[in-house]
């Protein structure tokens, strides 16, 4: 990570002329990509690091070619030589989903859902104009190969994982058939790809400007809007769908060239494009989730399957496929789902998993319940934060020691382990009606990985499993005592 801090910082020197005031590493998304903000002079910009090369040329190019024009992404500042680092706008930490998130369904969140669907129609078609799609990543146009490797996606990280029988040559035969029902759109502009309420951020003013479009290809435009209104994370209710997807086309209308649009035929395929959305989406959770073991996508799982239970239940394909229709009626299943959904404590459960934090100095707490057992799990393999200067004096609970945690160790990877093996125990206590589970982590001095440990499993567990949690940082609660003891 230093090796990466220094190159980024070295890149903004020699494109304003001085150096950072001070950079901030930003959390890591989905892909192997690294994020860092910026300061000097007023302002704060946003440098990236991505090893994938083709990619920064994609998304580089295509920013070049949509900011003249007007269009909602960033301006590119500077490229490194090696084309490994680049900067660019930054438009604020406040994405549409954080917006969605903490206001819930108002009026003011719709109109930013409405804006950001305008600017993705003017986008698409404006965005198309004169663009050498020979740029883009791997396929130029979202057509048939394109459509059959989101469906493959899905069979092979989600459906075979089921491990439920079907027709693997029909099913691949009626794969077929909806690759070439979609492939004959009528409409074809510049496709995001990827457009979803994360990767549209929203100034102060209101404006909404994207992000991460380095995927983008000629395709059906109902594809990225498709992949807006069924986020599962956002999980829009069915009015808002229908009436956004009414404005958008309205908005689409009056940009293309022949100023009508058939509104059967194109919902018609949207449809069509939603399936693919939600089922590309389903392999990507399996993906991550049950062969990389990630938490947070298994646990997106249930939520990818009911937003597909609710399409396949309310809308039609206008396309007979009867083996698909098969294998969606399988994963869409009360059994699938419910094998996807924790089990969540009630009122009347009597678990309480007591999650400690603790240092090996003094000893492996005890167990007071009675019932010995449980998990003690020990950081110290983790780069210690206490050893930096600026964070010896700080906890698990301070951004800078958190930020550490989380860009620059393994951290995560310790607490997805962590996290499946606790899991199996919460869930088979609370189905036997057991009281007591015992959990803590330990560390040198009790100060920074295993605080930050025993408060990360239990935001988990209480998210997860709704179950009660104590939590108790021994020698910080300790030292907090001594320091509010009257003297």
């Amino acid at each position: 990570m230093q090796a990466l801090l220094d190159s980024i910082k070295e890149l903004y020197t020699k494109w304003k002329g001085v150096a950072p005031e001070s950079v901030d590493v930003l959390p890591q998304s989905g892909s192997e990509r690294r994020y860092f903000r910026l300061y000097g002079d007023g302002r704060s910009v946003i440098g990236t690091y991505g090893a994938n090369i083709p990619e920064n040329e994609a998304f580089i190019y295509f920013s070049r070619q949509f900011k003249p024009k007007g269009l909602a992404v960033p301006e590119i500042l500077a490229i490194s030589e090696d084309g490994t680092f680049y900067l660019q706008e930054d438009f604020g930490d406040v994405s549409l989903l954080n917006r969605l998130e903490a206001e819930g369904f108002a009026q003011p969140v719709y109109d930013l859902f409405k804006r950001s669907l305008d600017e993705l129609a003017t986008l698409q078609v404006k965005g198309d104009e004169g663009l050498d799609y020979d740029r883009t990543l791997t396929n130029k146009e979202f057509g048939k190969q394109a459509i059959m490797a989101d469906l493959l996606y899905f069979k092979y990280y989600f459906l075979d994982a089921l491990r439920k029988p079907y027709d693997k040559q029909k099913l691949i035969n009626d794969f077929e058939a909806l690759s070439n029902y979609l492939t004959h759109t009528e409409y074809k502009y510049f496709m995001f790809r990827d457009f979803q309420s994360r990767n549209i951020m929203v100034k102060k003013d209101g404006s909404v400007h994207f992000i991460d479009y380095q995927g983008g290809m000629k395709g059906a435009p109902q594809y990225d809007v498709a992949s807006m209104l069924w986020q599962a994370r956002a999980n829009l209710t069915a009015e808002w769908k229908d009436k956004l997807l009414e404005e958008y086309m309205d908005t689409f209308e009056t940009l293309i060239p022949s100023g009508s649009l058939d509104r059967i035929v194109f919902r018609s395929q949207y449809n069509g494009y939603v399936l693919i959305r939600l089922l590309q989406v389903l392999g990507a959770y399996g993906f991550r989730g049950l062969f990389e073991r990630k938490a947070q996508f298994l646990t997106a799982i249930p939520l990818g399957l009911r937003n597909l239970k609710e399409f396949f239940e309310n809308q039609s394909l206008g396309i007979s496929v009867p083996e698909f229709k098969k294998v969606l009626d399988l994963c869409v299943s009360d059994e699938i789902i419910q094998m996807f959904t924790p089990i969540q404590a009630t009122d009347d459960t009597p678990l309480v998993v007591k999650i400690k934090s603790f240092s090996y100095r003094n000893g492996i707490p005890a167990d007071d319940s009675g019932n010995g057992g449980g998990f003690v799990f020990d950081c110290r393999g983790i780069l210690n934060p206490g050893r930096f200067e600026s964070m010896k004096y700080q906890t698990g609970r301070d951004k800078e020691v958190k930020d550490f945690l989380e860009q620059q160790t393994k951290m995560q990877e310790f607490l997805d382990s962590s996290f499946d093996i606790v899991d199996i125990s919460v869930e088979d206590y609370i189905k036997r009606g057991f009281e007591s589970l015992s959990v803590s982590f330990g560390c040198t001095g009790g100060q920074h990985r295993s605080v930050y440990a025993a408060d990360a499993l239990a935001r988990h567990l209480r998210n997860k499993f709704k179950v009660n949690i104590e939590l108790q940082h021994v020698v910080q609660d300790a030292k907090n005592w001594v320091n509010q003891k009257p003297a």
